[in-house]
């Protein structure tokens, strides 16, 4: 394999270093290696040796998650770690018509797929209902008519988002899920870079196979949100340190025999008060 290039439209990395995931923050896949391996789309010269064994770890990384929305969110944050040109990366699934965010890596993420669900439009959605097999998408210019879907084109204009692609992970009736790349400029991602998508769909696609559905992932996606929400509260109040935060609700859970999440919200609620 000597002298074999990288496929196009991957940056590469020397190492991986697996982030422990805390409640309320994706558990992601922190990267660390030098600018100098990064490889643009058409070209490159890392050998195919140091890919396979980049995507092995990553998969090994993913093994090791606790669970399914852990393993997402490493998804996401490795696809904008290693595809040339990704600004933003999420994991959308539409449930009986809404739209659920199961992973997010970028703040245009979670916008654009509550976007998509409200208008009932989009790329995701143009992808499922289409009949001709076709499980990938890609809008190269934003800042140009998107005959398919122009009011949610015109309301990610206002988001910042430049192109897209993506890649249908499933379909269950009117039910199906996506795994989408956003980058704040036009032309960021070509045909080519379609192959890297296609390597980390792959992993989303069977880690949303173990999960039983869509609403347990969403309500686990709640519960971190409202542990990690009650957490900055104890931090802010108290001076306290991510993990004391963390053990001062679960002390609380165990000594009343009170469901984590349910500890967390009551905290959320107090703080709401006026």
């Amino acid at each position: 394999m000597r002298g074999a290039r990288l496929p196009p439209g991957f940056r590469t990395r020397a190492t991986y270093a697996a982030r422990p995931a805390r409640p309320g923050g994706p558990g992601g896949v922190r990267v660390a290696g030098r600018p100098s391996g990064q490889v643009e789309a058409g070209g490159g010269g890392v050998q195919w040796r140091e890919f396979a064994e980049q995507m092995a770890v990553l998969a090994r990384d993913l093994l090791a998650k606790q669970s399914v929305s852990e393993t997402l969110d490493a998804i996401a944050a490795a696809a904008v770690e290693l595809v040339q040109g990704c600004d933003a990366a999420g994991i959308l699934a539409v449930r009986k018509g809404r739209a659920i965010t199961l992973a997010s890596c970028g703040d245009m993420v979670e916008e654009s797929d509550r976007l998509q669900g409200e208008l009932g439009e989009g790329p995701c959605y143009d992808l499922a209902r289409r009949e001709n097999g076709s499980r990938t998408y890609r809008i190269t210019d934003m800042t140009r008519p998107q005959p398919g879907c122009p009011a949610y084109a015109e309301a990610a204009r206002k988001l910042g988002i430049g192109s897209m692609t993506g890649i249908l992970l499933y379909t269950d009736k009117e039910d199906f899920g996506a795994l989408n790349l956003y980058a704040r400029r036009p032309g960021a991602f070509t045909e080519e870079i379609e192959t890297a998508g296609w390597m980390l769909a792959s992993h989303a696609a069977v880690a949303l196979s173990s999960a039983r559905t869509i609403d347990q992932l969403e309500h686990a996606m709640e519960t971190r949100h409202a542990i990690g929400e009650a957490m900055g509260i104890l931090m802010a109040r108290h001076r306290l340190s991510e993990d004391d935060a963390f053990d001062v609700l679960r002390r609380i859970s165990q000594h009343h025999n009170v469901k984590l999440r349910d500890v967390a919200q009551k905290f959320r609620s107090e703080y709401d008060r006026p």
